[in-house]
């Protein structure tokens, strides 16, 4: 299963970097690769970082997506569900609409604020995590009203602005450079060494409340640690891509579905892998469909998330419902 993970990653690499105009040939990339050519301007400074933000992106998409659902024990709560990707947005939404001067790399702080202000609003509400249900439910309602929010800003924006932001909320990864690959690196450096040491503590939450307290873990603390862990992975990426959605759904599905045995230790390299492949293969679509026209890699990842989360749910339930019987 690697083995094919990965030559999926390396066709779907080539063709990101082969594709498109100009069309540079598979054995021709490493003699394209530095050259000051258009040829090597094309693919060494803009298809090769918008390849590795994918990657990235959808790295830190998927293992958000995992730690959210295995620290609330529901297969439907994601970042768009709880109010961290739309309160990120507006975040770095507003300023833009209230012209305030706010510099670009002050913006993954913006999102940050924004992220941690909808899922902790989703906690209170909810009651601090006590119900994993009323948690979710109650993030659906917080991430309506942020939502009501930036449609507000959108009527308020004038044209220019309008399209900017709506462009912006659908998600893209057009005319992304290495600054921008690069900005994602001091949050990733604190996000890693989180994860590696959340990893276990979700695999206990798995059990449920009471075995997870009878193993010594606060419940309570573990689920605030689980959300402001994925606050840091999306608000980075909201900041710089928009708010890419479903990918924090599809991938965990998949990594479970694939390593069905394991725990969440091994579902998390699997799902922020798969998150990451699966930015990248919604990129092609985006980018080469409607040549010379691009379309945000997130309706991309929605048109292919949607139908196959339905898929992975309607046979988990069958798989589900086949142990139970046995």
């Amino acid at each position: 299963m690697t083995a094919t993970l990965g030559a999926v990653l390396l066709a779907g690499a080539a063709a990101a970097l082969c594709l498109g105009t100009p069309y540079v040939p598979p054995h021709a990339l490493p003699g394209v690769l530095g050259g000051d050519d258009l040829a090597g301007v094309v693919v060494g400074e803009l298809r090769l970082p918008r390849l590795v933000l994918a990657l990235v992106a959808g790295a830190c998409l998927g293992a958000a997506g995992l730690v959210l659902q295995e620290a609330l024990r529901n297969p439907l709560a994601v970042p768009e569900m709880l109010g961290v990707s739309s309160g990120a947005a507006l975040g770095v939404a507003a300023p833009l609409v209230l012209a305030l001067p706010v510099s670009a790399s002050v913006a993954p702080l913006l999102a940050l604020g924004g992220a941690v202000c909808g899922g902790l609003l989703t906690l209170v509400a909810g009651g601090l995590g006590r119900s994993p249900s009323a948690v979710l439910l109650t993030g659906a309602a917080v991430t309506a009203g942020l939502q009501a929010a930036l449609l507000v800003l959108m009527v308020l924006a004038d044209q220019l602005d309008l399209q900017l932001i709506y462009r912006y909320l659908l998600g893209s990864l057009s005319a992304r450079t290495w600054d921008d690959v690069t900005g994602l690196g001091p949050w990733l450096a604190v996000a890693l060494p989180a994860l590696v040491l959340c990893a276990p503590v979700l695999s206990v939450l798995r059990l449920g409340d009471d075995d997870a307290r009878a193993l010594g873990v606060r419940v309570r603390y573990a689920r605030l640690a689980a959300l402001a862990l994925a606050a840091l992975l999306i608000a980075p990426v909201v900041a710089v891509c928009g708010p890419v959605a479903w990918v924090g759904f599809l991938a965990p599905h998949l990594a479970r579905r694939l390593r069905p045995a394991a725990t969440a230790v091994t579902w998390l390299p699997w799902s922020a892998a798969l998150g990451g492949l699966t930015v990248l293969l919604a990129d092609l679509p985006a980018r080469l469909a409607l040549a010379p026209v691009e379309t945000p890699v997130g309706a991309w990842t929605a048109l292919l998330g949607v139908p196959a989360g339905v898929v992975l749910l309607r046979s988990g339930r069958r798989g589900a419902a086949k142990v139970a019987v046995r």
